[in-house]
């Protein structure tokens, strides 16, 4: 057990829903800290009302993390001891925090995590999809073009992949994975885990947009999909997709196969029926 001491950043995990999951040691160091990082101060009040502690706090969000990791480094490196939370869950994980991580390894200055929830991790224990081999994708882009390009890259993708999606988008981006990578293709959507309507939709994506579908008032909440992987491909097939992939998001499909077959120097049957399969989500007859 790494004990606070004086310059030192302390990540600590925080609930994703239910407040009992703190655990002790995360509770003593946002105790003791002299210094808390909140992404916002609103809701982290929630938590210290809980802990019955009222610590000096300061705003660390995506809009100013940048310019005052210099700031906190500073005080960190006088000696002062300094605790990072997110709003729920671990921090940097979709979550503030990487560029102040980033610069006190720059400057060898001391960190130590308490870790505990994730939904991501959670989620996918829940799924009872694959969890030997995973990628963690987070939030895919927010308007369709983009997502769907991310997604036609990650068509090939053969480990369980967990993704953070907005309720108001769920089914558009559940509707754009059936159609890039079939409908039946596993996956599970879990919502509001560790609260009062903690649910895990266990099915396809066929059937996860039949069954949201049919009730609307399950697209609401904290959600989280896990995606079962894509069969595994021939290394052929792989570097033809590794060819193919980015030159899809730009071009046209005979363009791209055009140019991945003069850069390549691989089979042109190939490289057009993979180009298909990533633009469709369909492996040709």
């Amino acid at each position: 057990m790494t004990e606070m001491h004086s310059g030192l950043l302390t990540i600590i995990a925080t609930p994703i829903g239910n407040l009992e999951d703190l655990s002790p040691r995360a509770g003593q160091a946002i105790a003791h800290a002299s210094l808390i990082l909140v992404e916002d101060r609103r809701h982290a009040q929630r938590l210290f009302q809980h802990l019955g502690v009222q610590p000096k706090t300061m705003a660390l969000h995506e809009h100013n993390e940048r310019a005052l990791a210099p700031q906190i480094a500073q005080r960190i490196a006088a000696g002062e001891q300094i605790a990072l939370l997110s709003d729920a869950g671990m921090p940097l994980i979709s979550d503030p925090g990487f560029p102040l991580l980033a610069l006190l390894r720059e400057q060898q200055l001391p960190v130590t995590i308490i870790p505990g929830p994730n939904a991501a991790v959670a989620a996918l224990t829940l799924s009872g999809l694959p969890s030997d081999r995973f990628s963690f994708e987070g939030f895919l882009p927010a308007k369709a073009g983009a997502r769907r390009a991310r997604l036609a890259v990650l068509q090939s993708e053969s480990r369980t992949m967990i993704f953070y999606e907005a309720p108001h988008r769920i089914v558009a981006t559940i509707t754009d994975m059936a159609e890039l990578w079939g409908l039946n293709r596993p996956a599970a959507l879990c919502r509001e885990l560790t609260k009062i309507y903690e649910e895990c939709l266990r099915d396809s994506l066929g059937g996860l947009l039949e069954r949201l579908s049919q009730h609307p008032d399950k697209v609401r909440g904290e959600m989280t999909l896990i995606l079962g992987g894509a069969p595994e491909q021939d290394p052929g097939e792989q570097e033809a997709d590794r060819w193919l992939a980015p030159l899809l998001e730009e071009l046209p499909l005979t363009q791209a196969v055009r140019i991945a077959e003069a850069q390549s120097g691989m089979a042109h049957r190939l490289l057009y029926r993979r180009a298909l399969a990533l633009t469709s989500g369909r492996e040709p007859a």
